[in-house]
């Protein structure tokens, strides 16, 4: 993905605030494609502008205003990034406060049950071949299980390149991951062996294609493509009829798989204290707290759950002395 060029009176600034974040290790890319349509309004609308004023700032949040909680969000944080930048290095800036917009609209983690996974895996499995995207019949089938199965990202998912996977031991290198930070994987052996037969398919159509998971073009799909495909297998199921809650999304097969993996070391009475590590960096969280969240989802095991992290805990956690 490209770059926006920037046009306003601001663009040196901005040019100069992304390199610094990709410098400190952020990949940037979403949020400087934000950058670029602030910078079209910007332009359009105070082309003599040559400081990040407040009249500036909240003409983006009122532009802004009728898009989803989590949306305007995404879009007023890098300006706010922006302007504290730019305060940083001397410039006068206005800094848009914390509290705008309002807090994030908060979603409940839909833990698919299995009858839910075996109804909606026995759709796509009906998949049919779409003069307009020829292989998705084979990729649909495929993604989501490696989504469920490992506990992928969509985006780890949908941006795996040929390369990234050795079809002969399993292991697929996830390079580019939330945060920026690559880590290596291995699939199950029933895993494997699907993912051999449909590269050995996609293969006749797209000899020496890039992109594992290719859209009609040879290329990657689009960040939207995996939620459409859910919706349009998932909505018509008697089962998403019945779901209460938040509608679910593409994303909870990866909090489904966090929970299901967790219940079955409990009933194995497996050793969590070495293997809960493993699970953090599997699923590339940087930090054990991200994962901490799945703990409270373990609902069928957690009175057992809690007791037997205790240790853990203990171990991990120092005990903090009271003040007298």
């Amino acid at each position: 993905m490209a770059d926006p060029v920037f046009r306003s009176k601001l663009r040196t600034d901005l040019e100069a605030f992304i390199i610094q974040k990709r410098a400190a290790g952020y990949p940037y890319l979403t949020s400087a494609r934000v950058l670029g349509y602030f910078d079209t309004m910007i332009a359009e609308n105070y082309p003599d502008s040559e400081e990040l004023s407040k009249d500036i700032c909240n003409a983006w949040i009122n532009k802004c205003s009728s898009l989803h909680p989590n949306t305007l969000l995404r879009r007023v944080t890098p300006v706010r990034q922006l302007g504290k930048y730019l305060a940083g290095t001397g410039k006068p800036a206005y800094i848009i406060p914390g509290g705008v917009p309002h807090k994030q609209v908060h979603y409940d983690a839909h833990i698919f049950t299995e009858a839910e996974l075996k109804a909606f895996f026995s759709s796509i499995d009906q998949c049919r071949k779409s003069p307009f995207s020829p292989y998705r019949c084979y990729v649909i089938p495929v993604i989501f299980r490696l989504l469920f199965t490992c506990g992928l990202r969509s985006s780890e998912a949908r941006l795996l390149s040929v390369v990234d996977i050795d079809l002969l031991t399993g292991k697929i290198f996830i390079r580019k991951s939330k945060g920026w930070e690559a880590r290596i994987i291995y699939v199950s052996a029933d895993m494997l062996d699907l993912l051999r037969r449909y590269n050995s398919i996609i293969s006749k159509y797209l000899p020496g294609r890039e992109a594992f998971f290719p859209n009609h073009k040879g290329d990657y799909y689009s960040k939207t493509t995996l939620d459409l495909w859910f919706h349009e297998f998932w909505d018509v199921l008697p089962e998403a009829s019945v779901t209460k809650g938040n509608t679910p999304r593409v994303h909870d097969f990866r909090h489904s798989y966090c929970v299901y993996r967790l219940n079955q070391w409990v009933m194995e009475k497996a050793d969590l204290n070495a293997l809960y590590p493993y699970l953090s960096e599997f699923v590339g969280h940087s930090n054990f707290a991200d994962t901490d969240y799945y703990l409270t989802l373990a609902e069928p095991f957690y009175p057992e759950f809690e007791s037997r992290m205790r240790s853990v805990n203990t171990a991990i956690l120092p005990e903090v002395p009271h003040a007298d």
